[in-house]
């Protein structure tokens, strides 16, 4: 399942919030003298979408449209009996079916008179999308740093911290039980307690130590493996991995990280891992000279032990001196 329950929590996100984003969106058009922003999202790429309206898809694909003087207009190819599910969990009121996303929007640009439109991240569009819309109005690319989409506010912040500490206490809480045995055992568990908890996905990689982690296989967990997890909580992304051994060696892992944390354009190599969790994608992987102080990343360390590989790893904010545990 791509996606569990999707709701909205306006005591966690108020309308207000997503008000404030669009006025960021706003007042760059009003630079550019743009009277509208496209940005696309899928279920892979649903961070800027979310960001500004709350919509998550559970699939298909969709065109959330800006307007510099009017509220946010949809188009997606999600059939019409669930737009009222769409309207509760969304600022989104007009919404517009388009098998066509290319064409549906092409034709708003004539309906509106817009002669020209800016695009989030244009060069990212799939291509099938890209073409039409350059070909049919002059369109100007507005990066993801023009909207301040890498810099999470106290709202996006606030999620992050709470999926990244239920993450981290359900995994370990599940360590300290017994866990020998095949290794989509303890993926089933892990997957009812997650799932119970109300995340939106759950991806669970494993290792026994000989592999980096990868999906339940059925291998046999012994003394020491890793688990490494990829949670959704409410359109927020966090990773965590933590190694199943010894009470030294795992100190001595925790110390490991918590050095390449501190200094985290140093650790890069081999052994460590960067991801950038609050950019348009919840997967990317990344230099980490080019996180962007304040975004949020996922930041994993390998030790080799006895042959074995041992996996940690966690999300973090970068800061000014490094990566800062959430």
């Amino acid at each position: 399942m791509k996606r569990g329950w999707i709701s909205w929590d306006k005591t966690e996100l108020p309308p207000s919030a997503l008000e404030a984003r669009l006025g960021v969106v706003r007042k760059s058009l009003a630079e550019r003298q743009l009277p509208a922003l496209v940005v696309y999202t899928d279920i892979w790429k649903s961070n800027s979408a979310r960001h500004f309206s709350n919509f998550m898809p559970y699939w298909n694909r969709a065109l959330l449209v800006i307007p510099q003087d009017a509220a946010p207009i949809l188009i997606c190819g999600l059939s019409p009996r669930v737009y009222p599910w769409i309207r509760s969990v969304t600022i989104l009121d007009e919404i517009r079916p388009g098998a066509n996303l290319a064409q549906q929007l092409l034709l708003m640009c004539t309906e509106k008179g817009w002669k020209k439109i800016g695009v989030l991240d244009l060069s990212q569009l799939p291509h099938d999308l890209y073409a039409p819309i350059r070909a049919g109005i002059e369109t100007v690319d507005l990066p993801s740093c023009a909207v301040h989409l890498s810099m999470p506010d106290e709202f996006e912040l606030s999620m992050y911290r709470h999926a990244a500490k239920m993450t981290r206490e359900m995994l370990e809480e599940e360590l300290r039980g017994p866990c020998a045995g095949p290794d989509h055992h303890l993926t089933g568990r892990l997957e009812r307690r997650f799932r119970r908890a109300g995340v939106e996905d759950l991806v669970i990689l494993l290792t026994n130590g000989k592999t980096p982690p990868r999906p339940a296989n059925g291998s046999m967990l012994g003394e020491n493996f890793s688990v490494a997890l990829a949670v959704e909580y409410r359109g927020h992304w966090v990773k965590v991995a933590r190694p199943h051994t010894s009470a030294k060696l795992a100190a001595s892992i925790r110390e490991r990280f918590a050095a390449g944390a501190r200094n985290l354009d140093a650790a890069a190599g081999a052994a460590t891992l960067v991801g950038n969790l609050s950019g348009p994608y919840p997967y990317e992987a990344q230099d980490s000279r080019s996180a962007v102080v304040g975004s949020i990343l996922a930041f994993h360390v390998e030790v080799q032990a006895n042959g074995e590989r041992l996996f940690y790893g966690d999300t973090c904010r970068r800061g000014e001196y490094g990566a800062e545990l959430l």
